[in-house]
């Protein structure tokens, strides 16, 4: 046995729960090209459970190689490839287990086992193929990049370096090896800006264009094609060209550019985007050894870190607590919906109509108070088709469907009266909202579900003079609605089982994140920012700049600061919704005067861009009003957080979401909060708000925390 395997078997104790991976060999014989051994990764359970690397797993790995040097050394075999199991290569680490980790030294040691596996790839006495057959992440994808060639399938839906998304580095490789085999530019691309923008995915003819991949085949014949080829790349029939790489100020400017992209995005606020950064700037000299090293020191540092129990803790939120919403009825009680009517047709509505055309493929009409509005509606949808259709993100025939699915009428009788679900998208405003209702009670079925995308209003009171409020619920969607993957599903007081199952069951075939959430003021996303951003404009009402109060939340590393996201929201809607909470609660939740003047002004936001950057506007400078109160950035900070944490707290407390997860989950996939702070309660936790404000922190020992 060798002193990699018994390191990772003694790590293996430190991940009771892991899945393993096995790592079968056997052989094929290729046309004038000899014998050939294929390592086939495989954990023997579906394709919904990809294949990841703990360390029995790596151990299996390693042992299978033993078997394929001893046959290279012996000249009983030509080439060594490597590929997994159908749909899946490989995903990377076995992250259940790495949260798990309490010790430095145990950290460091799953950094190495991995280098000391994987490298054992590139120094065999024979050629090594990686056949990226499937889904490929993180470790799954640096397995590959030890061998020699490597070769992808078209249809591969998902192809990335996840790691700094999660608070990591890619460790096991990665950093390295990436930017001396694509440049440095491109693999800024791949392991920093995909990253930092959501954990953007490559498809397989990217990753064949970024030079990754050295051939490119079609998914139903794949593996056989990929032999193929290496049987001509052994006999020297086909010799892989690569660009050579830039090594000169190309390779800083590259580094530079990770650097730009990592402070608009995290604002310094997260490590891991800079430690892969200095790797990638340490790796143009092409030391891989150093390389190497210095992967695994950054690794175990970050697995050591909050930011990582954070990243994962957000993972799973989205990968589990997300997919099987706490609280949803049994969906036995769902009722089919077949045709949806959308009441409005203004630019939300639209965007509504889009969705559940595209999604449930079932007819779609849209009403408003006049045909014009009707057929402007109508026009954006079918444009919006026709942009896809041209994009290639659907075929012809689809896109004709879809169109004809989606029609006006002005006559809700007509437009509804068979509709099974009917969704009201106009001014928010409870009496013109109630009036809607009452109008669509009286023509639609009686089995009809009846939603409201209200934003802050109770769906209790919207349904309070209807003869059947049971049938209502709340369907709050968050603007980009193609993009923002978040559903609030509000329960009203009345609202009964099979209503909200098939609002659930819409939900999942809409592919959005559904939590439920009680008939609360303004639920939860638009409640925590409004308490959120209402505290910055207090401190700039009483006196601190807007520099300043801006300045102090970039430490968070949110995406955005408070008044560009004011300006996103809209601030018409923002002072509404401030109004709307100030009506429930006045003690915490103020209107401020200067945001009534800017938007009584007409004005769309703080800020001009000028320069390209945001600079206050002078005409809104003029209109400020402000007292002699001045804050320092920690204080503004201290403040916010505080009044974060308080309101949460309160939250919890009244049983507007199940638990302080949901709250995240909410805030990570409605408002875009980072992963690196695992939503908001892990953040205030580590930082000792909770315990603070609350006298207690909202999460359990060991959930999201730093290992003592």
């Amino acid at each position: 046995m060798s002193t990699t395997t018994e390191l990772l078997k003694g790590a293996a104790e430190l991940f009771p729960g892991e899945v393993v991976t096995q790592a079968q060999v056997r052989h094929v014989d290729l046309p004038g090209a000899g014998r050939f051994a294929l390592i086939t990764l495989d954990n023997g359970l579906d394709h919904t459970k990809p294949t990841t690397f703990g360390p029995q797993s790596l151990a299996n790995l390693d042992a299978a190689i033993d078997q394929v040097e001893k046959e290279a050394a012996d000249g009983a075999i030509t080439g060594v490839g490597i590929t997994g199991k159908p749909f899946i290569f490989a995903v990377g680490a076995d992250l259940k287990g790495v949260e798990l980790l309490g010790r430095h030294e145990d950290a460091l040691a799953i950094g190495k086992g991995g280098h000391d596996v994987f490298r054992r790839l590139s120094s065999l006495a024979v050629p090594t193929f990686a056949y990226y057959n499937g889904a490929a992440m993180g470790g799954g994808v640096e397995v590959g990049l030890h061998c020699t060639y490597r070769t992808v399938s078209a249809s591969i839906p998902a192809f990335s370096l996840p790691e700094v998304f999660l608070g990591l580095v890619p460790g096991w490789g990665g950093c390295a090896l990436l930017p001396n085999l694509i440049g440095a530019d491109r693999a800024v691309t791949v392991i920093i800006e995909n990253s930092l923008n959501q954990n953007r995915q490559l498809k397989g003819a990217q990753v064949f264009e970024l030079g990754i991949a050295d051939a490119l085949f079609e998914a139903a014949d794949f593996l056989e094609q990929s032999l193929v080829w290496t049987a001509a790349v052994l006999r020297g029939e086909i010799e892989v060209a690569r660009p050579a790489v830039d090594r000169g100020e190309a390779w800083d400017r590259a580094v530079e550019r990770g650097r730009f992209i990592a402070d608009g995005k995290v604002h310094g606020a997260a490590p891991a985007a800079y430690r892969a950064l200095d790797i990638i700037a340490a790796a143009k000299d092409g030391d891989l050894g150093r390389g190497f090293d210095a992967e695994d020191a950054a690794l175990a540092d970050l697995i050591m870190g909050g930011e990582l129990r954070s990243g994962i803790y957000a993972f799973n939120l989205v990968q589990r607590r997300g997919k099987r919403p706490v609280g949803a009825p049994d969906k036995a009680l769902a009722r089919p919906v077949s045709k949806v009517g959308v009441v409005g047709a203004g630019l939300m509505a639209s965007q509504l109509a889009l969705l559940f055309v595209r999604r449930l493929e079932v007819p779609v009409v849209l009403t408003d108070i006049d045909q014009e509005r009707i057929d402007k509606g109508v026009g954006y949808v079918h444009g919006e088709i026709d942009k896809l259709l041209a994009k290639g993100r659907l075929g012809q025939d689809a896109a004709n469907r879809y169109k004809a699915l989606v029609t006006g009428h002005l006559d809700k009788a007509t437009a509804f009266g068979d509709a099974d679900f009917v969704i009201e998208a106009v001014f928010e405003e409870l009496g013109v909202k109630q009036k809607v209702f009452a109008e669509l009670e009286a023509v639609v079925r009686p089995d009809a579900i009846l939603a409201t995308n209200t934003s802050s209003l109770s769906v209790t009171e919207m349904a309070a003079k209807l003869d059947h409020p049971e049938r209502v619920v709340g369907f709050h969607f968050f603007n980009p609605v193609a993009i923002l993957p978040l559903l609030e599903i509000v329960r009203g007081e009345g609202t009964d089982d099979a209503s909200l199952a098939t609002a659930f069951a819409v939900a999942k075939k809409l592919r959005k994140t559904a939590v439920l959430v009680k008939d609360a003021p303004a639920f939860v996303v638009n409640r925590i920012l409004t308490r959120f951003m209402g505290e910055i404009q207090n401190v700039i009402d009483e006196g601190t700049p807007v520099a300043v109060a801006e300045k102090a939340i970039e430490p968070l590393g949110l995406p955005m600061s408070p008044l560009v996201l004011l300006e996103l929201v809209g601030p018409a809607i923002g002072l509404h919704v401030s109004q709307t909470l100030h009506g429930a609660f006045p003690d915490r939740f103020t209107v401020s005067e200067n945001l009534a003047a800017v938007v009584k002004a007409g004005k769309r936001g703080f800020y001009v861009y000028d320069s390209g950057r945001p600079e206050l506007d002078p005409e809104v400078a003029a209109l400020l009003k402000q007292g002699d109160s001045v804050l320092t950035g920690q204080q503004v900070r201290d403040r916010v957080l505080d009044a974060v944490a308080q309101e949460i707290g309160l939250m919890l407390d009244e049983g507007v979401v199940a638990e302080a997860q949901d709250i995240d989950l909410c805030l990570i996939t409605g408002a875009g909060w980072p992963f690196h702070l695992g939503g908001v309660t892990p953040y205030l936790d580590r930082e000792g708000v909770s315990q603070r404000v609350n006298g207690k922190p909202f999460l359990a020992p060991g959930v999201a925390s730093v290992p003592a």
